[in-house]
């Protein structure tokens, strides 16, 4: 436990109880006592009159604690059973990690079938822990960080990857408290320092105006959260074998239930994240009427509509279609930038495309140094063209 109490100072009054908010203290024989609900938040120790609550230091790690972890750990999230796509591309890069580290990659997975479990060994894992309990079919922050931090203190793991998405941005953070670790969020690259063995997590700072590398050398294991289709899919390997390791899980509990889980209903082609092909309009279009044209291109092609910040900021355009840092990472096939400078934050989000295409009357403009194909030009002029040869080209009137 992160804090303990001393059972000679402390007298019963408790004080300490109201002042956890999660129940972490209960009273055993007239005294205080922490249980494994603790996270770490340290609100009791001002709260104690007697002074009997006392933090442990753990904060630094010794050398040899270090060498005794090993291993790379990705969490593979699941939705109704199936796992969902953010799992092989963490895959893809915990296959690299581990091959520079020449060590294991193996995959968590709660609340799935052995045949999803054997999915991840075709995509690169060397080994998957999986629980098909129930209390882990609905996802439940309580019980997830509970089995984790468990096979975290069991397994000792060097590196353990998450997706930043809804579920690993909820319960990461209390198991990297759980385990006083680092936890670094939303990372657009990860790397491996060859000469100490760190690992390099990058991500965007300050508003993404520079790119940050966080280490994290004196404690283990080193998590992070990684952004949904940044990293490339691994390999996939019909004939790849690995092994399944079934966690037992007898006597976990949660205080809490997931009565309902209720689906967003919107368009399937505002799903950026999943479009092979997205056309995205930025302030270049002058006015929001110009998204009929992006649209229409859009609509030949069977794309999805993107956008730049600055016209969602405008109003020309409703949130979902924003792209970047603070809207939707995408990877898709190709990416048309029609209109878009290409500033910092929005490349952040699409400039692991496989095929970016820039359309921009400014020749200077940044979105062309990280275009595949650059069209200098008036976007009004060259998009209603480009529509007219897609459209020859399948034959449509």
């Amino acid at each position: 436990m992160p804090v303990i109490i001393n059972r000679d100072k402390c007298n019963g009054c408790e004080e300490c109880l109201a002042s956890c908010p999660v129940s972490a203290i209960e009273m055993k024989d007239g005294k205080a006592s922490i249980n494994e609900y603790c996270e770490a938040c340290m609100t009791c120790i001002n709260i104690c009159p007697e002074g009997a609550i006392i933090e442990v230091d753990k904060e630094v790690t010794q050398e040899t604690d270090l060498k005794s972890y090993k291993g790379v750990w990705i969490f593979a999230e699941q939705r109704s059973g199936k796992v969902s796509s953010v799992a092989f591309e963490l895959l893809g890069i915990g296959r690299k990690l581990a091959d520079d580290l020449g060590t294991e990659l193996s995959a968590l997975i709660f609340g799935a079938s052995e045949s999803e479990a054997q999915e991840l060994i075709k995509w690169g894992a060397d080994k998957v822990f999986r629980s098909g309990d129930p209390i882990f079919e609905k996802f439940n922050d309580e019980p997830y960080a509970r089995l984790m931090t468990s096979l975290i203190r069991q397994h000792k793991p060097a590196v353990v990857l998450a997706g930043a998405t809804p579920i690993g941005r909820s319960f990461f953070p209390r198991v990297a408290a759980r385990v006083r670790t680092g936890l670094t969020a939303d990372c657009t690259s990860l790397q491996v320092d060859k000469e100490t063995g760190n690992l390099l997590q990058i991500r965007p700072a300050f508003g993404g105006n520079i790119m940050a590398t966080i280490l994290c050398p004196h404690n283990r294991p080193q998590m992070a959260t990684v952004r949904p289709r940044v990293m490339k899919r691994g390999q996939y390997d019909e004939s790849r074998n690995g092994e399944i390791v079934e966690i037992k899980t007898d006597g976990l509990t949660s205080r809490t239930r997931v009565v309902e889980s209720v689906k967003e209903v919107s368009d399937i082609a505002i799903n950026l994240q999943e479009a092979d092909i997205i056309v995205s309009g930025g302030r270049g279009l002058g006015d929001p009427k110009g998204f009929k044209l992006i649209e229409e291109l859009a609509e030949v092609l069977g794309a999805a509509v993107g956008s730049s910040r600055a016209c969602v900021d405008a109003g020309w355009i409703p949130y979902r279609h924003q792209v970047g840092q603070t809207g939707k990472t995408v990877c898709p096939k190709i990416y048309i930038a029609c209109g878009i400078s290409g500033a910092v934050q929005h490349l952040v989000g699409m400039q692991s495309s496989d095929i970016i295409i820039a359309i921009n009357k400014n020749p200077e403009a940044p979105i062309f140094n990280v275009a595949t194909y650059g069209i200098i030009g008036d976007l009004y002029e060259i998009i209603p063209l480009l529509i007219k040869k897609i459209k020859e080209s399948k034959g449509i009137s």
